[in-house]
């Protein structure tokens, strides 16, 4: 991924969305003919108190330099929540690394024998463990039976399967959210791992084989992925809606744990202790292991 482009495309697109009214400008910015939708650059400049050719270099993707308080009234002028605001702030970090900082660090996709036990200690509700190329990395048995079309690849990928399989429109009722979410989460994570080959070559695949992907990858939106409702469609109980929670695991940089739970009483409920049921008597595959790569 060309930096530059990313800098210029994500702050262009933020611009385009805003537009004088939301910004508080005076109504005689709005006034006239305006060529671009949104902001004008002078306009996003004056709302960061800086100079219409510093803003403009900014956006030409060039963030070498630019201080945390410049980063800051960027980020309040273009109105950017908190995962676009570190987006931001991740971009400027890579215009400014060194080179010794460019070059990835060895990790391994290891799941720790303790993180396992955690996992299968969860009895009530499925458990999912998933890395930053979005690997379904280990779950328990209630996270395997949930997510069984998933898993029935011997290696799951969250985001493979949402582009590539037919079966995910079925599975994700709200499959066009569903995508949105997962591309905006993982434009988040290319930003915080810029020079990480192996999720570049995700990004580049999915581009390859996904017109849906390509579309939503070009919007530049980044979103965090940290609670919420999932509804799925699971083939054996059928309709479902979850809460989620994720949680992001200090000790093991770049491992997700996502757990879900239904609402007490509800028909939800319901279908996961019919879920329960069947993941006890079943023998469901467990995720391939992985083998120990380099991943930044």
């Amino acid at each position: 991924m060309d930096h530059r482009s990313e800098v210029r495309e994500f702050l262009s697109t933020r611009r385009a969305r805003l537009t004088p009214e939301r910004a508080g400008l005076p109504a005689w910015s709005a006034g006239g003919h305006r060529r671009v939708p949104g902001l004008r650059r002078e306009e996003v400049a004056l709302l960061a108190g800086v100079s219409v050719d510093y803003y403009t270099r900014l956006e030409r993707g060039d963030l070498s330099g630019a201080s945390d308080s410049v980063l800051d009234a960027l980020a309040r002028g273009l109105q950017l929540d908190e995962a676009e605001t570190a987006h931001l702030f991740d971009l400027a970090r890579t215009a400014n690394a060194s080179p010794g900082a460019r070059r990835p660090r060895a990790k391994t996709d290891a799941v720790r024998p303790s993180i396992q036990r955690l996992l299968d200690a969860m009895t009530d509700a499925p458990a999912i463990l998933r890395n930053n190329y979005f690997d379904y990395v280990a779950a328990n048995a209630l996270g395997r039976a949930l997510y069984s079309p998933v898993f029935g690849d011997p290696a799951p990928n969250s985001a493979r399967f949402a582009f590539l399989d037919p079966a995910a429109r079925d599975f994700y009722p709200e499959w066009d959210k569903n995508t949105q979410d997962l591309v905006a989460t993982m434009r988040g994570e290319a930003g915080r791992n810029p020079f990480d080959r192996r999720l570049t070559d995700l990004v580049g695949e999915l581009s390859t084989r996904s017109e849906r992907f390509r579309t939503l990858w070009a919007a530049h939106n980044v979103r965090y992925h940290r609670s919420g409702v999932k509804r799925l469609h699971h083939p054996l109980v059928g309709e479902m809606e979850l809460t989620y929670e994720a949680f992001e695991l200090p000790a093991d940089p770049g491992f997700t744990l996502s757990t879900y739970t239904a609402e007490p009483g509800s028909p939800s409920a319901d279908a996961l202790r019919m879920l329960a049921s069947w993941a006890a008597t079943t023998d469901l595959p467990a995720p391939r292991a992985a083998a120990p790569t380099e991943r930044a």
